[in-house]
C-alpha cells in the first residue's frame, strides 16, 4: 500500500530531477528569459536578515524583560541577558532568574515567583488610572516591596493640618497618600514615601518635595504656615528655597529625614532593584557547566493524540565512533546509560525515565560499524506547554559522559484551527504489523518513523517524509476533506528549483478531515552534493487556509 501511494511522487521526482521531462526544458528556458536570477545573500542582507530572526526571537521575551520582571531585575542580570542568544538560553536564564529568589529552593514551590506576580494582579486592579496599574508608581514601589506597614491614605484632600516639620498650619492638598515601610533592605528603615494626585485622575506620582501636595501654593496668602502666620518667613520665600522644596518652613532647621540629600539617596535608592538574597545561586546566572565528553544529537517531535495529551517523541543519536567497545568473544559490545528528565517551567518533575542501549557487532565488523550510529527514542504523553528536558548519557565502557538539556515546547492544538505535527525527515519508513501498532520504538499509529537527527542522507538513500495533518474544514456535502499539498525542493545556496509536486490529499489512502497522514520517500540519487530546502504547502481549501512548513537536509 506504502509503494503504491508513493508511485506517483517518485515518478515526478525523478523526472524532474533528471531534467528529460518536457516541463524541465521549457522551466529552464523560461528561467533564461527571467530578469532576475536567484543569487546568493550578500553580506549586507545575510546580516538584516539575522538581524530581523533575532528581533523575532526576542518578541515573546520582550514583555517577560520589560514588564514583568522590569522592577526586579538588576543591572548585571540586565547586562547578562543582552548578551543572549538563542531562545533556549532565554528559557534557561529565566529558570534561573526565578530560582536564584527562591527562599525554599529543594521544594516544587517557588513562593518568590508567586508572590511576585500576586503584586503585579493586585497593581493592576487597584492602581490603574488610564495606564496599567503595573506602570503607575504606586504599582512600581507594591511590585517591588511588597505591600506598606502604614498607609495614610486622603482619595479627596481637603483640608489638611501640616506636621511640624514641614512648617504647621492649615492648608488645603491634592489627593495624597503616605506609605510607612519599618525596614526595606538596601534603602534604610522607617521609609516614608508620598504619592500626590496633582491632576485629580486617580494617577498618583511619587515626589521629593512633600509640598507637592499643597494645592494652596501658588494662592497668596493662602495655606500659610506657622513661621509665616508669625511674620517670620514669607510665602514668597518658598520659591527661592535651594533644597528642592517648597517648604514654608524659614530658617528653621529641617530634620534629618527631610535633609535634601537624604531625599534624594532614598528616591534613588526606591528605583533600584532589590539586592538578590541568595548568593550561593548567583554562580548559576552566569556560569552553566556542560559535560559533552560524550557527542550527542537530540531531538523531539510532537504529534497529536488529543487535544490535551501530545505524544512527545524524545530521539537520541550516537555516533559509534565515539563510542567505545569491548570485545567479548569476538563481538564488540557498547553500553549506555540513560537517565532523563522533564520538568516543568515550575522546575515539577512531570516524567522521567531510565534506559540502557547496547551496540553489539561482529568484532571483524567494527571498523565497518564505527561509520554508522546508534539511535534511540522514548515516546512520552504531554500536555501542551513548555518544559524542559534534562537526559544524562554515560558511556559504561569508555566512561565519559554527556549531560544535555533542551527546551520543549508542547504545542496547544484546538479542534478548530487547522494544524499540523512536527514534519520528520526519516531514513526509515515501513507498516508495522497489527499486533505493534502504537508500541515500540519509532512507532506512530501504524507505522515505523525512524528519525535522521542530523538530517543528512547519501545519494544512494531515500529520504522519508512524514507529517500529520488535522481539522481540515469537511465538505458539507461529501463530508469529506478538500485539500491539496505542494512539495517544492530548492537547492539551499542559490534557491534553484529541482522539482515540485502536487498531490490531493483527498486521495490519499486513510485520509480525513479529523487527521490526514502523510508519508511520502524521496529519492536523493539524481541530487548533487549540497544544501536543500523542502518547502511544502498545505491548503484547506475549503477554509481557505495554509501552512507552509519547512525543512533544510543535505546531500553527500
Amino acid at each position: 500500500m506504502l509503494a503504491k501511494s508513493f508511485h506517483a511522487f517518485w515518478l515526478v521526482g525523478v523526472l524532474t530531477v533528471g531534467g528529460t521531462s518536457g516541463y524541465a526544458q521549457k522551466e529552464t528556458k523560461a528561467a533564461a528569459q527571467r530578469e532576475t536570477v536567484a543569487r546568493p545573500q550578500t553580506e549586507k542582507e545575510r546580516r538584516q536578515q539575522e538581524k530581523k530572526l533575532r528581533k523575532e526571537l526576542e518578541a515573546p521575551y520582550k514583555k517577560w524583560l520589560n514588564e514583568d520582571v522590569s522592577y526586579v531585575i538588576t543591572d548585571e542580570e540586565r547586562s547578562a541577558w543582552k548578551k543572549l542568544q538563542t531562545a533556549e538560553e532565554m528559557e534557561q536564564f529565566i529558570e534561573q532568574f526565578w530560582l536564584r529568589r527562591d527562599p525554599t529552593p529543594d521544594t516544587a514551590e517557588n513562593e518568590y515567583k508567586e508572590e511576585h506576580y500576586r503584586r503585579i494582579a493586585y497593581a493592576n486592579e487597584r492602581y490603574a488610572s488610564g495606564i496599567p496599574g503595573w506602570k503607575t508608581d504606586r504599582g512600581r514601589i507594591y511590585i517591588t516591596f511588597g505591600p506598606p506597614d502604614e498607609i495614610e491614605s486622603h482619595p479627596s484632600g481637603g483640608s489638611y493640618v501640616r506636621p511640624y516639620e514641614e512648617g504647621g498650619g492649615t492648608t488645603s492638598t491634592y489627593p495624597f497618600e503616605q506609605w510607612r515601610y519599618r525596614w526595606i533592605e538596601g534603602v534604610g528603615s522607617d521609609i516614608i514615601i508620598e504619592f500626590v494626585d496633582p491632576t485629580m485622575t486617580g494617577e498618583y506620582r511619587m515626589t521629593m518635595d512633600p509640598s507637592e501636595k499643597d494645592a494652596l501654593l501658588y494662592v497668596p496668602n493662602a495655606g500659610l504656615t506657622m513661621m509665616e502666620e508669625m511674620g517670620l518667613s514669607s510665602k514668597a520665600d518658598r520659591f527661592s528655597r535651594t533644597d528642592g522644596t517648597r517648604l514654608g518652613t524659614g530658617n528653621m532647621p529641617l530634620s534629618q529625614r527631610m535633609n535634601q540629600f537624604e531625599r534624594l539617596r532614598i528616591f534613588a535608592d526606591l528605583q533600584k532593584a532589590p539586592p538578590v538574597k541568595f548568593k550561593d545561586l548567583e554562580a548559576a546566572v552566569t556560569s552553566t557547566v556542560k559535560f559533552n565528553l560524550l557527542p550527542m544529537k537530540a531531538r523531539a517531535d510532537f504529534i497529536k493524540m488529543t487535544n490535551s495529551t501530545i505524544l512527545t517523541n524524545v530521539t537520541l543519536q550516537f555516533d559509534r565512533k565515539d563510542l567505545q567497545f569491548e570485545d567479548r568473544g569476538g563481538v564488540s559490545k557498547s553500553v549506555i546509560n540513560i537517565y532523563a528528565r522533564i520538568t516543568s517551567m515550575a522546575r515539577r518533575v512531570v516524567n522521567v525515565f531510565e534506559d540502557v542501549v547496547t551496540v553489539e557487532v561482529p568484532t571483524p565488523l567494527l571498523g565497518e560499524a564505527s561509520r554508522g550510529a546508534s539511535v534511540y527514542q522514548k515516546s512520552v504523553p504531554l500536555p501542551p506547554g513548555t518544559y524542559r528536558l534534562n537526559v544524562v548519557a554515560k558511556d559504561i565502557i569508555g566512561g565519559n559522559m554527556n549531560n544535555y538539556e533542551m527546551a520543549l515546547y508542547v504545542p496547544y492544538y484546538d479542534d478548530d484551527e487547522f494544524g499540523m505535527s512536527s514534519v520528520i525527515l526519516a531514513d526509515l519508513i515501513e507498516k508495522v504489523p497489527t499486533r505493534s501498532i502504537g508500541t515500540g520504538q519509532f512507532v506512530i499509529g501504524t507505522s515505523k518513523v525512524r528519525p535522521r537527527l542530523d538530517e543528512t542522507f547519501r545519494r544512494n538513500e531515500k529520504m522519508g517524509i512524514y507529517l500529520q495533518l488535522y481539522n481540515f474544514q469537511a465538505d458539507e456535502a461529501t463530508k469529506k476533506l478538500n485539500g491539496s499539498i505542494e512539495y517544492e525542493v530548492v537547492k539551499k545556496t542559490d534557491n534553484t528549483r529541482i522539482f515540485d509536486f502536487t498531490e490531493d490529499l483527498a486521495s490519499v489512502e486513510g485520509s480525513s478531515p479529523t487527521q490526514t497522514v502523510v508519508e511520502k520517500i524521496l529519492p536523493l540519487q539524481s541530487l548533487e552534493p549540497g544544501e536543500y530546502t523542502l518547502k511544502m504547502k498545505v491548503t484547506d481549501k475549503i477554509r481557505n487556509t495554509t501552512l507552509t512548513p519547512e525543512v533544510t537536509f543535505k546531500v553527500i
